[in-house]
Formats: C-alpha cells, sequence, structure tokens
C-alpha cells in the first residue's frame, strides 16, 4: 500500500476483538469460530463439499440480557453444500456444543446465501473455455482471455426463463492487456455472461454488437502518469504527547463521558453496542445497537448488457469481508488504536484481519463562544470527537465508514464513498443514462443507499416516536404581525403509518422520547433522528429491484424491537424474492405505543458521474445526526476546560505558541480590567 503519509509523530496501539467473549454481545471469539466449525463438522455440516457462507454473532434477545436472565452464547450460520446446491440456516449453540436450528433454504421462497469467494475463481475457469465467450472476444480484438479481467456480480432476480431457483451470476469484462493496466478505463461493452454457479456451467452469452473500446489510460497508481506531483504541500503534525483520552476494558470503549461496545460483523461490519453517557454520576443509556445493516448500489441503465446491475453489498458481498488493514499515517493519522477481527473462512479456518477498525480522537472545532459585553467576558471551549471507523473494497469502489461521538452527547454517522466508477462504452444509447468521462469512456447513473438500523434505548424504558414538523403560524389576535413560528408533532402510533419521508421545507425530524423519564421541567427525556432528505430509492414502485429493496422507497421506517428482525432487506438477500425485510416486519402493525423501538433510516447518494470523479473519485459524503433533546438538564459542556496554547508541535513552536499565549492573556487582563 502507497499513500502520501502524514508526518509528525504518530502512536499504533492494537487490540483485537473477540477477547471478552462471554459477554452477551461480544463479538466472536478466533477460539469460539473455531468451535463453532467444529460442532458443524461432528454434525456432519462441513464435510469437504460444504462452504460457510456467513458466520456471527446469533445475537440474544435484548430483553432476556436487560432482565439479567442467562442467554445461550451461539454461532449464527449460512451454509453451502457447492455439490448440491443445498443451502441450510443454522444456530450452532456453543455452551451445549450442539445445533440449537437447523433449516434449509428455499432457494425459491427466500434466495441464496451470499456469493463465496472461489466461486469468482470458478467464473474465470468457466469463461476461459467457453467457445461462446471466446469468441466475442475475438471478434473485439482479444485473444487471450487472461487479458480480461471479470466482474462476477450477484445476478438479482428477473423473470428470466430457466433462472427460477438456479444459483446465478452475471458477468462484465474489462480489457487488461498488463498486470499493471487499470482495467476499468477498457470496457468491453455490449457483452455479459451468465453464469450457473450450481450445476458450473455458462448459461448464456449475450452479444449485443461490438463496441469500441476504450483506450486512454487510467493507470493513475503508476508515478509519473499524469505529470509530477505538487511540492507545495508544508507537515501537518498532531500529536498527543500523553497519550488518547479513552480507554479499554475488554471489548467496552469509554471516552469522556460515552461509554460503548464495539462489536464487528462480517456482514455489517462494525456495530455498536450499548451506547450511553454519564450524566448525574450514571451512565444513561441511549443507542443499544447501532449499524449499517444493508447497502444497496442500484444502477440506472436499461439496457440490454446492464439492467440487471442492482447490488446489495451487505447482504450479498458481506462488505464487513471485504475490510481493509489500515495504515498508520495514510487512513487514519495521529494516536491509533487499531482493532484486529477475527473471521473463518469458507472452510471454517480462522484468520484475523489486523488493523480492521480505527479508534483516535479529533478535534471538532468550536464546541461554544460568547464574548459577553455586560460582563467583559470572552469564553470559547473546543469540540471533539471520538471517531470509530472502517473501510471496505467492494470491486470498483470502496467505502468509510465513520461513527462519531461527541462532548455534547450527539451522535453522528458518515459514509465516504471513493474510488472507480464502474465503466462502459458511451454511445448515443448510453447517453440518456450515463455520463462521458473520458473519450467514449461511459459512467452509468446510479445512487449508494445506506440503512441504518438504530435499536433506541433512550434511557432504556419504552418510548415513543414523534415526526416533528416547523409550521408557520397564521396571523390572529394573538400572531397580528405575522412572524410567530412553532412546530407540530404527530405521534406515529403503528408500524405501517411509521413509513415515513424526509420533508427539507419542513425541517422534519424524528423524536424518539421515553415514556418514563422526564427531564428537571417535566417534559420527556429525548433523542432526536435529523436526516439529510436526499432521495430514496429512485427505480419505479413496481420494479423488481424495488420490491427486493422495499426499505429503500422510504427515508424511515420504525419497527418494534424484535430480535429475529435484523436486516432490512431480510435474512437471505442474494437472489431474494420480493418484499422481505421490512414490508414483512411490518405486516403485523404492530403498535410502537410504549415499546421498545428500532428506527431503520435509508440515506445515500444520488451519483451522476463527472469528469473530476475519474479516473478515480474523490470521497463523497453523507450520513445523520442523533442529537440530544430535552435529554439533559443543561449544556452537558459545562465543564469541558478551556483550551491552552499547547498543541501538536515542536519543541521550539511549544515555545512560540507557550510566549503567544501569554502576551493574549496579558492583553485580555488588560481588557477586562479596563
Amino acid at each position: 500500500m502507497t499513500c502520501s503519509c502524514s508526518t509528525g509523530t504518530h502512536v499504533q496501539r492494537s487490540r483485537r476483538l473477540g477477547d471478552e467473549s462471554g459477554a452477551p454481545f461480544a463479538t466472536l471469539s478466533e477460539g469460539e469460530l473455531q468451535e463453532a466449525a467444529a460442532i458443524l463438522r461432528r454434525h456432519g455440516r462441513l464435510e469437504e463439499s460444504h462452504r460457510i457462507a456467513y458466520i456471527g454473532l446469533d445475537e440474544p434477545d435484548r430483553r432476556e440480557v436487560l432482565a439479567g436472565r442467562p442467554v445461550p452464547r451461539r454461532a449464527h450460520v449460512q451454509l453451502l453444500d457447492v455439490a448440491t446446491g443445498e443451502a441450510r440456516d443454522i444456530s450452532v449453540d456453543l455452551d451445549r456444543g450442539d445445533l440449537a436450528r437447523d433449516e434449509q433454504i428455499d432457494p425459491v421462497v427466500s434466495g441464496q446465501v451470499p456469493l463465496l469467494k472461489e466461486e469468482h475463481v470458478l467464473i474465470r475457469d468457466l469463461l476461459a473455455t467457453d467457445e461462446r465467450w471466446l469468441a466475442a472476444l475475438a471478434l473485439r480484438g482479444i485473444h487471450d482471455p487472461a487479458t480480461v479481467a471479470l466482474a462476477g456480480l450477484s445476478a438479482g432476480r428477473f423473470p428470466i426463463e430457466g433462472e427460477d431457483g438456479r444459483r446465478m451470476a452475471r458477468v462484465l469484462g474489462h480489457h487488461q492487456p498488463t498486470p499493471q493496466t487499470m482495467p476499468w478505463a477498457h470496457p468491453i461493452d455490449g457483452l455479459v455472461a451468465y453464469v450457473d454457479l450450481g450445476s458450473r456451467s455458462v448459461a448464456q452469452v449475450i452479444d449485443t454488437g461490438v463496441m469500441p473500446i476504450p483506450q486512454e489510460t487510467a493507470d493513475y497508481h503508476v508515478p509519473g502518469t499524469f505529470g509530477p506531483e505538487r511540492t507545495t504541500q508544508k507537515p501537518i503534525v498532531i500529536q498527543q504527547p500523553q497519550g488518547p483520552s479513552f480507554s479499554f476494558d475488554g471489548d467496552v470503549v469509554s471516552w469522556e463521558k460515552w461509554s460503548l461496545r464495539i462489536g464487528y460483523d462480517m456482514r455489517e461490519g462494525l456495530i455498536l453496542h450499548g451506547v450511553g453517557f454519564e450524566d448525574a454520576g450514571r451512565v444513561r443509556p441511549i443507542v443499544h445497537r447501532a449499524s449499517i445493516a444493508e447497502m444497496l448500489v442500484p444502477y440506472g441503465d436499461p439496457g440490454p448488457v446492464r439492467f440487471w446491475q442492482n447490488y446489495f453489498d451487505t447482504g450479498e458481498y458481506l462488505l464487513g469481508r471485504l475490510v481493509n488493514s489500515l495504515e498508520l499515517g495514510c487512513d487514519c493519522v495521529g494516536d491509533i488504536t487499531y482493532l484486529d477481527v477475527p473471521i473463518a473462512d469458507a472452510r471454517g479456518e480462522v484468520k484475523v484481519l489486523p488493523n480492521a477498525v480505527c479508534i483516535h480522537e479529533e478535534d471538532a472545532g468550536v464546541l461554544w463562544k460568547h464574548t459577553e459585553q455586560f460582563t467583559g467576558t470572552s469564553d470559547v471551549r473546543r469540540q471533539r470527537r471520538l471517531v470509530i471507523s472502517f473501510f471496505v473494497t467492494v470491486g470498483n469502489y470502496d467505502y468509510g465508514f465513520y461513527w462519531y461521538l461527541y462532548l455534547d452527547g450527539k451522535i453522528e454517522f458518515e459514509a465516504k464513498a471513493t474510488g472507480l466508477v464502474f465503466t462502459a462504452a458511451y454511445d448515443d444509447r448510453a447517453s440518456r443514462y450515463a455520463s462521458e468521462l473520458a473519450p467514449g469512456l461511459a459512467a452509468p447513473y446510479h445512487q449508494h443507499l445506506f440503512c441504518a438500523r438504530l435499536d433506541m434505548a433512550v434511557d432504556e424504558g419504552p418510548a415513543v416516536v414523534d415526526e416533528v414538523d416547523v409550521t408557520t403560524v397564521p396571523i390572529d389576535g394573538d400572531n397580528t404581525h405575522g412572524t410567530a413560528i412553532g412546530f407540530r408533532a404527530t405521534r406515529l402510533t403503528s408500524e405501517k403509518n411509521a413509513r415515513r419521508r424526509s420533508h427539507a421545507s419542513v425541517d422534519r425530524t424524528w423524536r424518539v422520547s421515553s415514556t418514563t423519564s422526564m427531564n428537571r421541567l417535566g417534559r420527556p427525556v429525548s433523542y432526536v433522528l435529523a436526516t439529510e432528505g436526499k432521495p430514496v430509492l429512485l427505480a419505479q414502485p413496481d420494479s423488481v429491484i424495488a420490491s427486493r429493496a422495499r426499505f429503500a422507497t422510504a427515508d424511515i421506517w420504525v419497527t418494534a424491537y424484535d430480535v429475529d428482525e435484523r436486516y432490512p432487506a431480510g435474512a437471505v438477500v442474494n437472489q431474494s424474492a420480493g418484499e422481505q425485510g421490512l414490508p414483512a416486519f411490518v405486516a403485523d402493525d404492530a403498535s410502537l405505543d410504549g415499546a421498545d423501538l428500532v428506527l431503520w433510516h435509508t440515506f445515500g447518494l444520488t451519483h451522476f458521474p463527472r469528469t473530476e470523479d475519474w479516473p478515480i473519485m474523490p470521497v463523497d459524503t453523507c450520513g445523520f445526526v442523533l442529537r440530544p433533546h430535552d435529554f439533559f438538564d443543561r449544556n452537558p459542556t459545562l465543564d469541558v476546560p478551556a483550551s491552552t496554547a499547547a498543541c501538536s508541535c515542536t519543541h521550539e513552536e511549544h515555545a512560540h505558541a507557550d510566549a503567544s499565549h501569554q502576551h493574549h492573556e496579558n492583553q485580555h487582563s488588560a481588557r477586562r480590567e479596563h
């Protein structure tokens, strides 16, 4: 890995998640993953033809945990027999050494388990000898299939004859004449292969006609390709000479007044458990569990080669297992603690992914500030935040997932999208659905949609949720000049009427309030979800992708907590049937009045690629905020000390800063005396 690393002192510390395996919500440890594989073998479920498509913690019911009842330690496994195509959903009881659940997954009713890494090798082997594929390449002047980079992609679920119930992949190619060539610059368009992974055969090769392969290079990774590097940047030095302000107790991190358990899953990636804030001598719960439970990338090119391009990066590809090993001074800067993550492969062998999660502190600008003319005082405090993040690479795109905790009780999530856009050839037909980035090179319009699952626990008790809009007030006897403003709170009482859309013109937010806990003024304590209000899924409501990703057709869903309702698109996503996940969860229209509430929030980016996005895309961001509302009796940061002139700098700079600080202090004292 190469990068322009920041200079200065960088400190790296490492820990491994899962070392506190006795806790109910702790990440499965290396030993527990090995034990789960051993139990599967003893029960004949991990023999030569079996593959683990997914393994993670089978989380217990949080109500049982909070009640202090003992809960079993279990692993959830999705398994595929590559010889027969049979898939199973299994819960492994690690305490008893037995299978607590073992059910067959019906591919027609539910779908297929996630794609396996070895299936990408299978795709390459099959196409390397398929005469139809080789002939199509030859028509395009390509005679060596080894010079074609293949993207084996999830097939979706379309009414294509003969595909129902079959485990399929669809394959697009890009020319890579040398190992150093960036293939995304050279799409082989007009050509797609449909591969039956179950029968290990190529079902179809569809050739809609030869299109010119774009030739302009995109080899940004080769020094000098786009000219010499700039030499104008001076060092930025970040130091914490006394170390970070956070500490660990097992997998639990404490920082300032925050505490939470960090978990990791090969499907969802980073998970935050038991997020709470110390106030009045006790830790007050805010969120029981927070994760990004699904990620959808729907493409908007309806042509015969790409109409099926819609990816569920979480449920189909298990983005958590695609995590990057982060590099100090490049991905994370300053005094860093990395978390290593144990993950089992398809055969149950466990490996540890190093530096998978990065934790550090950042200065975050001004926290609060006021200069008061009547008292002659001027006060300012600096905001800082705890950053918990990881990065994944899913094919051509790279995504950063960043959770931020602030001194004032605010929680923020930010997704960062970068990497390379998926490319095609540009012509008159494509011009309606794609941008031209370089001569003859197209990037189809598409979206990046994330779904956050927020299991709320505002002071732990039962809760209600209100949709809050700002309002204007009519001119009347009280508002004679028409200047009054107000808000309207609408109680969401059941799951079906809690499927909602954002509305930027009324600054719509959603307030989760405790029904049992009040602040000192007698108002319910609450947290507010504030959204960006960008478009959700733009595909037509009756389209196949809208049916499979119904969760993404609304900004907000609210459900009553159910331990089995983990994923917004359903437990099985690859080639899934429609209306799974959230539509099924709300079918009973359960009451939300005084329930344990789960918020599901879809947010993201609609990407019309620019020339500036090529050959590599600068980071684009999206996210949301959870903000306290009447949760605290007053500003919770009144005890934050004033900053000093001490800074992350050299000894000479420290001396200069100290002298400058004394000069300003003298001036300030003189002003106050005056």
